[in-house]
């Protein structure tokens, strides 16, 4: 059953891909949900929508859980899909997006695929191992933290609300110094597979969905890699990592005690905020 869901797995994450490929740096039409931040467009909707299709057709027994349509069915393999995961880099002809598909049975993700139609690199995992185009995906010999290469999206508009301008500004400032390099690539899942790769030692995120990391997270762990979640005060202790909206996803071999520190210490403050507020 497992190798089934991550044959399905793959196949969802391929699907759109030649359609958003011919979308790509065309004109489209741009709508906005909860701000002038989180965008969706037609192919989001359209590509969500030929995912599903798809599982429900290899594995009846699911439960479907998208970014633009919500929950569907009520079975054993929950599946989280991102369908465009970086909307706003696919709408603005920057090439950092993906499609992301993660399935979980039992609280527990059993595989995951993202695939990346631009570049054509289809990232997988389960629990066999992780693979990169179909070959053995392993993330070693990371940077000391002073010379890492961290990707991260903190501080957006919604960190200055819940943490305060300055506060978080005098975060992003800790984060610039501590490490050689520091990217905004606006792609969670993508930046997770980029670290299971290698290819960057460490990412952050403060403000993830379970469609954006359900995937992401097993490819990191299964390529070598860790995966530390934060519950920044929106779930309760003991949910399943891919719940949590706080990570820090480590490359293998990594060691980064400063940057560890500043994520437990956003997790810490809102955890608190959240106390206070239910007091």
């Amino acid at each position: 059953m497992t190798d089934q869901i991550l044959r399905t797995a793959i196949a969802a994450a391929r699907l759109p891909g030649p359609d958003l490929l011919a979308a790509f740096r065309g004109d489209m039409r741009v709508d906005f949900k909860r701000d002038r931040h989180d965008l969706v467009t037609e192919h989001d909707r359209r590509a969500e929508v030929m995912i599903r299709d798809l599982i429900f057709r290899e594995v009846p027994d699911s439960t479907f859980i998208g970014e633009e349509g919500g929950s569907t069915g009520t079975g054993r393999v929950g599946w989280f899909v991102d369908p465009i995961d970086g909307t706003s880099n696919f709408a603005s002809g920057i090439a950092f997006w993906c499609v992301s598909v993660g399935a979980v049975v039992g609280g527990k993700v059993v595989a995951g695929a993202i695939f990346d139609p631009v570049a054509d690199n289809l990232f997988c995992a389960s629990a066999e191992g992780a693979w990169l185009n179909g070959k053995p995906l392993r993330s070693a010999g990371a940077a000391a933290e002073e010379n890492a290469t961290l990707v991260c999206g903190y501080p957006v508009t919604r960190d200055f609300r819940l943490d305060g301008k300055d506060l978080s500004l005098q975060r992003f400032g800790r984060m610039v110094e501590t490490v050689a390099t520091l990217r905004r690539p606006g792609s969670a899942a993508l930046s997770l597979a980029h670290v299971a790769a290698g290819w960057v030692d460490v990412a952050m995120g403060f403000g993830a969905n379970p469609w954006d990391v359900t995937a992401g997270m097993l490819i990191v762990e299964q390529a070598g890699g860790r995966y530390l979640p934060y519950a920044l005060g929106k779930c309760p202790a003991g949910a399943p990592a891919h719940h949590h909206p706080g990570y820090l996803a480590l490359r293998g071999g990594a060691d980064y005690p400063t940057l560890q520190g500043i994520a437990r210490e956003i997790s810490r403050q809102r955890e608190d905020e959240a106390v206070a507020r239910q007091a």
